[in-house]
């Protein structure tokens, strides 16, 4: 019998309910991807380098002209100054970035605090580099850190913090006096961060994004994260890159090599190409998200959830407690997209321990208006 090394770990519930959307013919507002494509000019570049011949492997820390775009939009956006050679390292993902930076500094006994709810993909990583997480209860209804909390979690073993901001599934930002008191707590101790900030450029109502990239103290000893996918709506590519100091990324690196060795090629080509023709493509994409939020958010109001328009990325999250305050969320989710036609993910997964009494859904708004108007009928509806 084989003895796993992963015995928690099944199928996510993110592709269940994707295919459950697709056997069903249910609205997939469940996992997080957009039903429109990328910008026309960063698909035609793709198919340019295809033909060009750039298809070869890439060098290991990813293609210098993508590197050096990601550390002059760096400086543009936070006044940070990176070394592109030294401290950008181009993956297959952020989820590969940061299973690499865990594997890099996380040893036998360690242990990470994570927040809940947090990312499916953090406890397993840190399992397979014998590592535990410690898990930290974000506020209910507000997913903000309690900083009592996360203190009294620290011990002589804490080895790693993992943040993520904008916050999938809440939406919920991270201050700049969040990373302040941070600093100050964990200040004396050796201690790392892995910070996910996948959803950097999805922050609404004229909030700037606080990064880590900008805070000198925490960005010594950080993994700073983040996804071309996320922000070029072009998922499916799995590109993303992590910036460190020069030390942690060659630790980084040691893992990264032998994980996937390096990003595909043409797509860094490409991905180049467009952020030094059109830098622009960042500046918008608040407003673009925005408006979508303000559409759907705003067609829901007819209907019987009660929610607060999110902060950050392309999720909203809705509480169900007036329609169906019988059912737990994963059932929840079922029944709707079974009898209600639009799929949806269930908060409680993203937690160690479950809130009995939480009545919350995510709902996913990075789609094209003609899907979340009838989305939202088939809400208004219930």
């Amino acid at each position: 019998m084989i003895r796993s090394k992963l015995p928690n770990v099944g199928t996510t519930i993110f592709t269940t309910m994707s295919q459950l959307a697709v056997q069903t013919g249910a609205l997939n507002l469940s996992q997080g991807f957009p039903d429109f494509n990328g910008p026309q000019a960063l698909l035609d570049a793709v198919g340019r380098h295809v033909a060009a011949g750039h298809n070869q492997y890439s060098p290991m820390t990813g293609l210098p002209a993508l590197r050096q775009q990601v550390a002059a939009k760096v400086e543009r956006l936070y006044g940070a100054r990176v070394d592109a050679d030294q401290e950008v390292t181009i993956t297959p993902g952020a989820t590969e970035a940061i299973f690499c930076a865990i594997q890099a500094v996380v040893h036998a006994g360690d242990e990470v605090i994570v927040f809940d709810p947090c990312y499916d993909s953090y406890e397993p990583s840190v399992e397979l580099a014998g590592g535990r997480c410690v898990h930290v209860q974000l506020s209910d209804g507000t997913f903000r850190i309690d900083w009592q909390k996360f203190s009294d979690a620290l011990t002589p073993r804490t080895r790693m913090v993992i943040l993520n901001s904008p916050h999938n599934p809440s939406g919920a930002l991270i201050t700049r006096e969040d990373l302040d008191q941070l600093a100050a707590l964990i200040a004396d101790r050796d201690i790392y961060l892995v910070s996910d900030e996948v959803y950097e450029h999805l922050v609404y109502d004229g909030v700037r994004h606080a990064s880590v990239l900008a805070h000198e103290q925490l960005y010594s000893r950080a993994f700073v994260v983040s996804s071309f996918g996320k922000t070029y709506h072009v998922t499916g590519w799995k590109t993303g890159y992590v910036i460190a100091s020069p030390a942690l990324s060659a630790e980084l690196r040691k893992v990264h090599q032998y994980v996937n060795f390096c990003g595909v090629t043409p797509l860094q080509w490409a991905l180049a190409d467009f952020m030094a023709e059109h830098p622009e493509h960042i500046d918008e994409l608040p407003a673009f998200y925005q408006a979508k939020r303000d559409v759907f958010c705003g067609l829901l109001e007819g209907s019987r959830f009660n929610f607060t328009r999110t902060t950050g990325t392309y999720f909203q999250l809705v509480d169900y407690s007036q329609i169906r305050p019988d059912l737990n969320d994963v059932d929840m989710s079922l029944w709707l997209t079974r009898e209600h036609g639009v799929a949806t993910i269930p908060v409680s997964v993203f937690y160690q321990q479950p809130i009995p009494e939480q009545r919350l859904v995510r709902l996913c708004f990075a789609k094209r208006e003609e899907t979340l108007r009838q989305a939202a009928e088939r809400l208004c509806a219930i």
